[in-house]
């Protein structure tokens, strides 16, 4: 049964307020359809979440009409992003030739970014932005998904749309629900976060160092060190069995930091945030009246920051190829699989190299590297093509014009 009426725009409800599923109610609501967004939280206050908005991104802000406004936000900037190789600091990627408006990258709290995204759809009159708005089950006729169920504000609701959109990250609720075949990668390793205080004296660190030894990164946020220490997949239970102290004393091996300074800042295991890394992605990412994007369709790992830009490049280019038919209420499975057509070779290609990069960083080197080797690392075309891979992506999306 269709719920949509002929030469009307179709309705789309979509689950999840991060970046993909702003970005994408933002540029369908612009498009004059009815967008209904639903978000599990009350805020978007949450640490250490993907926090780079890389120059792919800020080229989409800019074609909008309101990068100068976002960028008077706080944030800090990083033409190149440094690390090791074999022990000695090299630099990994380098923004400064790019293409685009902006050559480089942007470290901003993900909440900043959300908060001003939101402000934007919101002022739309077709844009709707539901919160403390949980999504359980998928509401489908005829073997067509046609809306969510869902509790709101402690109340269960029913959501009809003529398209339910999952933007609700890695442990996607649509996706669980709609039965979606995925294809699972693993990873070696985890990350665990946690907040150092800036002091005086503390010494000038590039975006993206990993320090003086391997398994740790350090991002200045103005006013205090967010740090990741990477630890082998499934050891943390084992690490919080040894106590606190232990741990503090293997970080302070790896970071700029005394253990004295580490044991007044992390007082607890509270403080330390486990990102359990994983690398997956559907197999397919739709069925009839229903899509996937972002993590939800394909979760990647911290490896490069691309996780949130490559999950906005998807919103984009899911807004360019659906408003036309969601408008015109002629939306059919086959749109839905043009998305996943368009951005599969993106995600393939990203992911691939993501693994690879893991691979080679689980075993140690028994080794020195050959000859080719040194002289391929020498060639100074590595940190620029890297810089464009990570900066805008193996495939770039621009919004269209309305």
């Amino acid at each position: 049964m269709s719920r949509s009426r002929p030469n009307l725009p179709s309705s789309c409800c979509i689950v999840g307020a991060g970046p993909a599923g702003l970005m994408l109610g933002y540029l369908l609501a612009r498009n004059g359809i009815p967008v209904t967004v639903l978000e599990k939280h009350g805020d978007f206050l949450r640490d250490f979440r993907g926090d780079t908005i890389h120059p792919s991104t800020l080229e989409i802000i800019w074609r909008l009409g309101f990068l100068d406004e976002f960028l008077a936000l706080p944030h800090q900037k990083a033409e190149k992003l440094y690390g090791e190789i074999d022990g000695q600091p090299a630099t990994m990627a380098d923004f400064t030739r790019l293409p685009t408006r902006c050559k480089y990258i942007a470290f901003m709290p993900q909440w900043d970014f959300l908060n001003f995204l939101s402000a934007k759809a919101l002022k739309l009159p077709n844009f709707q932005l539901l919160q403390h708005a949980q999504a359980e089950e998928l509401l489908e006729e005829d073997g067509k998904v046609v809306g969510v169920k869902a509790t709101i504000q402690g109340v269960q609701q029913e959501i009809y749309s003529d398209l339910v959109i999952g933007c609700d990250g890695r442990r996607s609720v649509v996706r669980q629900h709609a039965g979606l075949p995925i294809r699972r990668f693993g990873s070696p390793r985890d990350v665990l976060w946690m907040k150092i205080g800036k002091q005086s004296g503390d010494p000038e660190w590039s975006p993206g160092h990993r320090g003086p030894q391997k398994h740790f990164i350090m991002i200045d946020r103005g006013d205090y060190w967010q740090c990741g220490y990477s630890i082998p997949q499934g050891s943390f239970a084992a690490l919080q069995e040894q106590g606190l102290a232990v741990f503090l004393q293997q970080v302070a091996g790896a970071a700029p930091f005394s253990v004295e300074r580490l044991q007044q800042e992390i007082k607890d295991w509270q403080q330390v945030k486990l990102l359990e890394i994983r690398i997956d992605r559907l197999e397919q990412w739709a069925k009839p009246g229903l899509l996937c994007i972002g993590d939800a369709a394909h979760a990647m790992s911290p490896i490069g920051g691309v996780g949130v830009n490559l999950a906005i490049q998807d919103a984009v280019a899911a807004a360019n190829l659906l408003s036309a038919p969601l408008k015109k209420g002629t939306l059919s499975l086959k749109h839905l699989q043009k998305v996943q057509r368009r951005r599969a070779f993106a995600t393939w290609a990203t992911q691939s190299l993501q693994i690879m990069i893991s691979k080679a960083g689980k075993k140690p080197r028994r080794k020195p590297p050959g000859r080719m080797e040194l002289w391929l690392r020498r060639r100074a075309f590595w940190p620029f093509l890297f810089g464009r891979l990570i900066g805008m992506g193996f495939y770039r999306e621009l919004p269209e014009d309305v």
